[in-house]
């Protein structure tokens, strides 16, 4: 029986296309953009926006070529033919047997991500004209904006790990400018700071995972395939070869998925991305949807080899993927109930969503899990881009629900309708786009044998429904409040309130036509953005539509490796449904390897072959109940207790001590800052750096010092008996004895010829004498 389709039955090699070949230049142009605004944006009409702007247009351009010549190449390929990535790789630089390359790797995943991130930037970079119009660092803030979105596209785009690090730094440096961005205000810097020492401790995980990975497989890669260690796609067929030695590859997929937890803000490291709102709105939208938060789903998706086998993914029991994902999903949704800031309620909101991606990957239900990071981007954006709309037109820059917004949707009419759609969207109503991939990956977990875990997801799409209905009641609905009822609340405690309340803001200038006349819609710079992303939260799902057919799944045929037509089959021992195929090459006591996607001319695994769960409408239906179950209830609580103000439920969580325990546990986070900052930091760390100083000061710095001192004292007795009496005296005696000397001959120069004669004389009779003498 064969194992891969012979070379006679693969079609010739498919046409790759300018916009692939050249896909290296989707993250320059906005690097190029990011020095041209450091250096002469201030003197630009637009103070550099129009860079940024442009740079990101023209990113999104050939993000879209590279889409678009990417489907040509999969759809004109046969169901049993490879489709190749196009990957183009330079040398940087070298050093002893290290060769750094710097390159492109486009596939299915890395094109879909591309054209996400240009998409939403693009569309942040337009909204910010207007949102951050006469703010006193503007053209730093394009400067920051345009550099973090070019760092998440050239971790896209990046063929080794090298390469993938620098962008992934590059993002977490440009979050702690972002956030920071009103950085007078003390909450803001210390928000910065959170983030960036949160991501960094998680950032250590990667770079041990990555020193391993090298180290491991770089004899084989450069055997078998002739490229790096570092290469992305040598280290997943590394994974798959029946090679890797399993606490090695398991200690690296752990180490690499510490990473992943502090850059997408997973359990237990996600306390810095609500905080991270303290930046501007268009940062925390970018932020939360398609950059920075989903480096961490990216890399498991795109080093998804390495995962599968270090942690084994679809074995007998649940993987710490999984569990963190499950975790995740839970804990933040019920954080959401206890938030009054908007955007903190969307933050939690970003953490639970990014659960479920994690939950997906742990499950082996890969494609769902990627396309959720599609479709989230657009109903995500939107969100938080509409609450951005709220604060700017509506409730003089603060984000507090419950004191100054109620009853907008009758002065915000756009605003109101796109994040309806959106909140559908990310609640997973059908035919919105969060029913194709959020359902998609509960029903995945479920069909891979994961119980317990599909239940979880369950329970989240439940607490989904319901704190997104909160949320929208106390915006939109009820009577006005506070600014939203022509109120000034500029004086606002609000630590939101005053993180958008910068000098500008005071201005009539920076707002639009409506801003003298309380509460209104905003501009179009602001809303045309809203309705392109409500439009595509509405809509993208349908690209990857499986109640409707294979022929609906076109995301499966684009984004998905193409696997080599594999005949021989076993299943593997877990719940899941993995294929089971014999490496050529591979030792013998490791020639099975669960592999789907392989060259025919080499049979080397470059993917891991999945199954899909086929759609059942009962299934969906159930989901979609329980959606509307806590949708249902959270109104009809909403309007008792925040309309109605029933006896029963005000105040009953003073009333009832369970439940007062249970919100003060909320309020404060699960103590999970009071853990880190109060316990690790000066409890553990404190004491440490403590210690530290003091050897420092006490050890280091006294041997120093008294080396210094030492030295002073040896310097002294060396001028003092060396330099003064031996070389000094040396020279100043020599001097004293020639002038002795000359002033003993002194009264032979007397002047007088006679005497000059005769003394010659008396000294030629003197040297005659002695001549004859001897």
């Amino acid at each position: 029986m064969k194992l891969f389709a012979s070379e006679s039955e693969v079609l010739a090699p498919l046409v790759s296309g300018w916009f692939l070949e050249h896909a290296w230049l989707i993250p320059v142009v906005p690097v190029i953009a990011f020095a041209l605004i450091i250096l002469f944006g201030k003197r630009l009409p637009m103070k550099g926006s129009e860079l940024g702007v442009l740079s990101m247009l023209s990113s999104l351009v050939l993000a879209a070529g590279a889409g678009y010549q990417w489907i040509q190449r999969t759809n004109s390929a046969t169901e049993e033919q490879f489709v190749e990535p196009v990957i183009k790789s330079w040398s940087w630089w070298r050093s002893g047997g290290f060769d750094f390359g710097i390159g492109q790797h486009i596939d299915g995943l890395s094109v879909l991500v591309l054209i996400v991130v240009a998409f939403i930037s693009t569309l942040v970079q337009i909204y910010s004209l207007e949102y951050l119009r006469g703010d006193r660092r503007y053209t730093h803030f394009f400067a920051a904006l345009t550099l973090f979105s070019g760092g998440m596209l050239a971790m896209v785009l990046a063929d080794n790990m090298i390469l993938f690090l620098l962008g992934w730094e590059v993002m977490g440096l440009c979050s702690f400018m972002l956030i920071g961005h009103w950085w007078e205000d003390d909450a803001n810097s210390k928000a910065a700071l959170k983030a960036f020492f949160t991501v960094r401790t998680g950032d250590a995980g990667l770079l041990v995972g990555i020193t391993m990975l090298y180290f491991s497989a770089n004899d084989w890669t450069q055997e078998h395939l002739g490229v790096s260690g570092f290469s992305i796609r040598g280290i997943s067929a590394w994974a798959l070869s029946g090679e890797p030695n399993s606490t090695v590859i398991t200690i690296a997929a752990v180490a690499l998925f510490i990473a992943c937890i502090g850059k997408s803000g997973q359990f237990p490291l996600h306390t810095w991305l609500p905080d991270a709102m303290a930046g501007p709105t268009p940062v925390s939208s970018l932020l939360h949807s398609s950059t920075m938060v989903v480096a961490g789903v990216y890399l498991v998706a795109r080093l998804y080899p390495v995962f599968f086998v270090g942690l084994d993914i679809l074995g007998s029991g649940g993987n710490l993927i999984m569990i963190i994902g499950a975790i995740t999903i839970v804990i933040s949704a019920a954080l959401a109930f206890v938030q009054n800031d908007i955007k903190r309620v969307l933050a939690y909101s970003t953490v639970s969503q990014l659960g479920y991606m994690m939950l997906g990957l742990g499950a082996g239900a890969w494609l769902p899990a990627v396309f959720h990071i599609f479709t989230h981007a657009f109903f995500k954006a939107c969100l938080f881009l509409g609450a951005g709309s709220i604060s700017h037109s509506a409730s003089h820059h603060s984000f507090d629900m419950k004191r100054d917004m109620g009853g907008l949707r009758k002065v915000m009419p756009i605003t109101f309708i796109t994040w309806v759609i959106s909140t559908l969207a990310l609640c997973g109503v059908f035919p919105f786009s969060g029913f194709f991939s959020k359902d998609e990956i509960i029903d995945n977990v479920g069909h891979n044998g994961y119980t317990n875990f599909m239940i979880i997801g369950l329970v989240g799409a439940f607490m989904t429904a319901a704190y997104m209905t909160r949320a929208t009641y106390l915006t939109f609905f009820g009577e006005p409040r506070g600014a939203s009822a022509g109120e000034n609340s500029h004086d606002s405690n609000d630590a939101h309130a005053t993180h958008d309340s910068h000098d500008s803001h005071d201005s009539p200038a920076t707002h639009d036509s409506g801003g003298s006349h309380g509460p209104h819609e905003s501009g179009l710079l602001i809303t045309v953005p809203l309705m392109i992303l409500s439009v595509l939260a509405l809509s993208s799902g349908f690209l990857n539509a499986t109640p409707f057919g294979e022929s609906w799944e076109r995301m499966k045929l684009w984004v998905e490796p193409r696997a080599v037509e594999v005949v021989g089959v076993t299943h593997s021992g877990g719940p899941g449904e993995a294929l089971i195929i014999t490496a050529p090459g591979a030792e013998e006591s490791h020639s099975e390897s669960v592999c789907g996607s392989a060259t025919p001319e080499s049979g080397i695994c470059y993917a891991p072959q999945l199954k899909h769960a086929p759609f059942k409408w009962s299934k969906a239906i159930l989901s979609m109940f329980i959606v509307f179950l806590g949708a249902a209830l959270s109104w009809i609580l909403s309007l008792l207790l925040f309309t109605k103000r029933d006896r029963r439920l005000v105040g009953l969580t003073q009333r009832v001590k369970v439940l007062g325990l249970g919100h003060k546990f909320l309020v404060n986070k699960y103590y999970l800052d009071v853990l880190y900052e109060k316990v690790i930091v000066r409890s553990i760390a404190y004491p440490i750096a403590s210690a530290a100083y003091w050897f420092n000061q006490n050890i280091l710095d006294g041997i120093l010092h008294g080396l210094a001192n030492s030295t002073k004292k040896l310097s002294g007795w060396v001028y003092r008996n060396i330099d003064q009496r031996v070389v000094d005296g040396t020279v100043n005696n020599s001097a004293t004895f020639t002038k002795s000397v000359g002033t003993a001959a002194q009264p032979t120069q007397s002047g007088k010829v006679s005497q000059y004669g005769a003394l010659l004389f008396s000294a030629a009779a003197v040297a005659a004498l002695v001549l004859v003498i001897i």
